[in-house]
């Protein structure tokens, strides 16, 4: 054990969020009493949050400065056989960086939900959820074994469900955590097998013996097939990844989960949820090495997911869902990096996306209290010069988001690029069409968003629906009851866009100051693996890096950032200076307009296919398996078969003696007969 960490301050981490979450969960609501106010309650968990942020910056310089290291097992759960089933940490260059993200973004969310949900019946509960969310992720990145990494896969998921479904008297909310509840266990289905083929052919949970045996598991072919066993393995874990990272096909629960507050949106489907599915690939990576066929399978999937989600954003008029769908965007461009082996480029997008991603959702949140709950933003325009700090920032986020040189995302980003650029596999010219093309779209919906809400002509008094309630209450629960469209934009309060600037520093500088050593330095080593002579894009990534500063230069040369600039451009044109042509094409490319609006029919499928026919099966097992074959064949045709011999053999059982004598005659006679027979 390293001598540098504490395994008192590293368990401190997830279990001061714990003791805030059950505090307020338990002290502060109904169910205990209600001993506990508001104030409390929030005091509590913030607290908590606090505590692990301060322990998680302090390891991470241990890491970074002393080469820090920890992975040891605190508590053996069970033992069967050989297999062991523990609870642990292992801390290296990825899990520090992923404890400060989880704890930071918390952090923000949680000072930002005092202003935003302060009116809300269900504050105390709301805290709770959000801090009981941050203690399973940080026991999920900061597992040592497959069996905790679970446990805080399936948590994640569990408080997802509550956090979406906070508003429980709300029917689109309690649909939308249903849906994400269950097709998150259609992903969860296939990781669960590939923890259990890892179990069955390598006899362990923990990730270092699981990769000592790696060479092994490469020999072995599935039974039954001839596929590589390394292959099925990842794919299987790979799907739950796209359950809970919301990649095409499974990423239909993300869009509607913006039903839930907007402190959730941020903190579950931006910075810390949704990227749980990219830190589980990164960490198995020296599985992953192994299976060219498993990379590209991950390669086209993330491609399709950032492309086509991408172009879902562009006709969205809800605030939150265009933030929702650049956030599926993203996660492809994160999914496409893992297909090229370019793991620490995918960590990196995600650690500058989780700030700039969380400072747009947290921004569209002040929009939506500045206007008094609306979310469309056709019904908008004009917020910056009354929503200052809510502007600049929004602003910040959105270059940061289409990859402006010298801002964070734009170093993530056209790394991602430029790695996939160089990469053999198959899937790869696909892969980095898509990625390319994800520029222009990225910055063009973003900008169109921008642009409707802070620019152009005052729309808001215009509205025809005028409390879209974010807070899914009517008005006068909540003191609105004299609010009206006419009514001015605000500011919103400093607990809302203090929050907004903390994020706001990170999404300009954090990705200059990490390049170097995120990608090229030592800061993963250990940590992620790669097979630099099948995969070589981060060695051709590291013989072009000559620093951020050259690296932002270079980019005003190249390709994405004018495809950027043409996005912006193209919004500019389309929204500012000749807004009638945005319906002209609407009209004309009619067709592509429906197949967008209904979302690929996906959902469609889902429901009165995937859903109907799930529920055709289960009646056809019910009616003809259950009923007619168990109740009807099986108990009841027991029971009537035993009934009909007994009914038969009570008939011979007469009672009179000359009854029975005849009987034995006749036997008697048969045997005699049957012998002379065989004589």
């Amino acid at each position: 054990m390293s001598q540098t960490l504490s395994v008192y301050n590293l368990m401190a981490v997830p279990l001061a969020p714990l003791a805030g979450a059950l505090l307020a969960g338990v002290l502060g609501t109904h169910f205990g009493g209600n001993w506990i106010g508001r104030k409390a309650s929030h005091t509590v968990t913030i607290l908590g949050v606090l505590i692990a942020f301060c322990i998680s910056v302090s390891t991470l310089s241990s890491v970074v400065n002393d080469g820090a290291h920890f992975n040891e097992t605190l508590y053996t759960w069970l033992s069967v056989g050989g297999l062991k089933m523990e609870v642990g940490f292992l801390v290296d260059g990825l899990t520090a960086m992923m404890m400060c993200v989880v704890t930071f973004v918390s952090l923000m969310v949680h000072l930002y939900t005092i202003g935003y949900m302060e009116e809300d019946a269900g504050y105390n509960r709301f805290f709770a959820y959000i801090s009981l969310f941050t203690f399973a992720m940080l026991m999920l990145v900061m597992s040592n074994n497959l069996l905790q990494l679970f446990f805080g896969w399936e948590a994640v998921g569990l408080v997802s469900y509550l956090l979406i479904g906070f508003w429980f008297n709300k029917p689109t909310a309690i649909f939308a955590n249903m849906k994400a509840f269950l097709v998150n266990r259609v992903g969860d289905f296939g990781f669960i097998l590939g923890i259990g083929l890892i179990v069955a052919f390598a006899g362990t949970l923990n990730y270092a013996e699981v990769f000592a045996k790696s060479q092994d598991l490469r020999l072995l072919v599935f039974p039954g097939t001839d596929w590589m066993l390394v292959t099925v393995i990842c794919i299987c874990l790979f799907i739950g990844a796209m359950g809970k990272s919301a990649q095409f096909p499974l990423h239909v629960w993300l869009p509607d989960s913006m039903e839930g507050p907007t402190p959730i949106s941020a903190l579950i489907h931006a910075a810390t949820m949704v990227t749980a599915g990219i830190f589980m690939v990164a960490r198995m990576s020296p599985l992953f090495e192994l299976s060219d066929t498993a990379l590209n399978f991950v390669m086209v999937i993330g491609s399709i997911t950032a492309l086509f989600m991408g172009f879902l954003g562009i006709i969205q008029n809800d605030i939150k869902r265009v933030v929702a769908y650049s956030t599926l965007s993203q996660l492809g461009y994160m999914t496409v990096a893992l297909g090229a082996s370019a793991y620490s480029v995918a960590v990196f997008h995600l650690m500058t996306h989780a700030f700039f991603k969380a400072l747009l959702f947290l921004a569209a949140g002040s929009v939506i209290m500045g206007v008094h709950h609306n979310q469309d933003i056709r019904w908008m325009g004009g917020l910056r010069k009354y929503m200052p700090i809510t502007w600049v920032t929004a602003l910040i986020g959105s270059l940061a988001l289409i990859g402006t040189p010298f801002f964070a995302g734009f170093y993530s980003k056209d790394s991602i690029i430029d790695a996939v650029s160089q990469s053999q596999l198959a899937g790869a010219g696909f892969a980095h069409f898509a990625v390319l093309a994800g520029v222009f779209v990225t910055a063009f919906y973003s900008f169109r968003m921008y642009f409707l809400v802070f620019h152009g002509k005052e729309r808001f008094d215009q509205n025809p629906d005028a409390h879209h309630d974010d807070h899914g209450h009517a008005d006068e629960a909540h003191g609105h009851g004299d609010h009206h469209h006419a009514h001015v934009p605000h500011e919103s309060p400093w607990v809302v866009w203090v929050p907004l600037v903390l994020l706001a520093i990170p999404s300009v500088i954090v990705g200059f100051f990490t390049i170097e050593p995120m990608l090229f330095g030592g800061f993963f080593k250990g940590a992620i693996f790669i097979d630099a002579e099948k995969h070589a894009a981060m060695k051709v990534l590291a013989e072009d890096f000559h620093g951020p500063v050259e690296m932002a230069l270079h980019a005003f040369s190249s390709l994405p950032f004018w495809l950027a600039v043409s996005g912006v451009a193209t919004a500019y044109y389309m929204y500012m200076v000749n807004p009638a042509l945005p319906a002209a094409i609407k009209r004309a490319a009619a067709p592509i307009d429906t197949l967008l609006e209904n979302k690929y029919y996906l959902d469609w499928i889902n429901e009165n296919i995937l859903a109907r026919g799930a529920r055709m099966l289960g009646s056809l097992l019910w009616k003809v398996g259950d009923e007619t074959i168990i109740d009807g064949a099986i108990v009841n045709g027991a029971w009537k078969l035993v009934a009909w011999i007994s009914g038969g053999v009570r008939r011979l059982q007469t009672g009179y003696l000359y009854h029975y004598a005849l009987v034995m005659i006749l036997g008697i006679f048969v045997l005699m007969t049957y012998f002379v027979w065989l004589k």
